[in-house]
């Protein structure tokens, strides 16, 4: 069993923003498998399936992100899902609009979602992959670029890399985290 979690914000407000990337990916990987997002529990909205007979849990937490460890430790518990099988996607900063980086531990980085998910995991050491959104220009606020949507520009950029994303995700519903790291960083 595996479960993979997007971050963002609920609302209709926040959606194509660069701080829901994380969604955005949960979304494609919904569509894709043919999994729905019809549950709403744990503090967030997910929906299960089985991809080549693996159990595939699809989570949007839908606490705003700064809690988003809430939902991620509820349904943790709920399924027993074991830290090694879950994969946090998430919004960067530090990563230029179209890299992806596949990580199996790391502080949280002033990311307040990630923040969260280690305080309610007990550990840093968690798969993630962390989606580029550039650092803000022309003296544009943090707060303000990652709440902000992508340019035209940007958004389909955002397209290879959700797709990009999606294989890594796939990669790991076959084989060890560690492989899906070396094939796609």
């Amino acid at each position: 069993m595996k479960l993979f979690i997007g971050l963002g914000n609920p609302g209709r407000e926040y959606e194509r923003t660069r701080h829901n990337i994380g969604f955005e990916v949960i979304d494609a990987l919904a569509e894709k498998w043919g999994i729905e997002l019809n549950q709403a529990k744990h503090k967030g909205l997910y929906g299960v399936g089985y991809i080549n007979g693996e159990k595939a849990i699809l989570l949007k937490p839908m606490t705003y992100m700064n809690l988003s460890g809430e939902s991620i430790g509820a349904i943790m518990n709920y399924f027993k899902v074991d830290i090694e099988d879950i994969v946090v996607l998430y919004d960067d900063l530090d990563l230029a609009v179209g890299k992806i980086r596949l990580r199996q531990k790391g502080s949280a980085g002033g990311h307040n979602g990630i923040k969260s998910t280690i305080a309610h995991l007990g550990t840093q050491e968690f798969n993630r992959i962390r989606i580029g959104i550039g650092r803000p220009q022309n003296g544009m606020s943090v707060v303000n670029h990652v709440l902000g949507r992508f340019t035209e520009m940007e958004w389909a950029e955002m397209g290879d890399v959700i797709k990009t994303c999606e294989e890594a995700c796939e990669s790991f519903l076959q084989k060890p985290f560690l492989q899906a790291m070396n094939e796609f960083n």
